[in-house]
């Protein structure tokens, strides 16, 4: 398998997977501040010009979340997969919830904080997504008491999806005031399985850039 990633992007989320899983894979970096994810052969791998891409043999998928779920159902045994029905639904409707109402707030606010170019942001989407962001986060927060993982007892899809936003939330203080996920957090990325966190790798990609 080969996995086409950045870091600190969403391909943290599938580095966990991986790791999680134990699975041989190669990590091809594609440098988006190079601009190499609108190369003509990346995206012959996905039009979007976006990362994550797993490739496995003939089979090429991308989107973080369906990547990340794609290879738990490759290593059943491994157990990110709940084998309960009732608690593997639990895990897709977490993942979900991730994805919709966790992540699409984050992304609003990357995107008006500096992604956009400067004339193309509205500051006053930054307040808005940061509210929505935190009634959100509150409802994880309280599931999260008295839980060390999202569902059951052990790491599931769940967890590889959503431990890398409550990092990215972190980074704009969106959890603060919810000591579930705070706690959740350095949990999380205490795992030896961990991959490196949003600040770090950023800082390992700008010393990189000045040697």
């Amino acid at each position: 398998m080969k996995l086409y990633g950045f870091a600190a992007t969403r391909s943290i989320r599938v580095l966990w997977a991986l790791n999680e899983l134990g699975a041989e894979f190669e990590f091809v970096p594609v440098d988006l501040l190079a601009g190499e994810q609108h190369r003509p052969e990346f995206l012959r791998l996905n039009p979007a010009g976006k990362v994550p891409v797993l490739v496995d043999g003939d089979m090429v998928l991308t989107e973080s979340a369906a990547i990340v779920v794609y290879l738990a159902e490759k290593y059943p045994d491994k157990g990110l997969l709940p084998a309960d029905r009732k608690q593997l639904a639990q895990a897709y409707r977490w993942v979900m919830f991730a994805m919709t109402e966790l992540e699409q707030p984050l992304w609003r606010i990357t995107r008006h904080s500096w992604l956009y170019p400067e004339d193309q942001r509205l500051p006053q989407e930054i307040p808005r997504a940061s509210q929505e962001f935190v009634a959100m986060a509150a409802i994880l927060d309280k599931h999260m008491e008295g839980r060390q993982f999202i569902v059951g007892d052990t790491i599931s899809v769940a967890d590889c999806v959503t431990a890398y936003l409550m990092d990215w939330a972190n980074e704009y203080h969106l959890i603060d005031q919810h000591p579930q996920l705070r706690a959740y957090l350095d949990r999380m990325y205490a795992r030896p399985t961990a991959p490196l966190r949003i600040a770090k790798a950023f800082a390992n990609l700008q010393t990189e850039k000045s040697t």
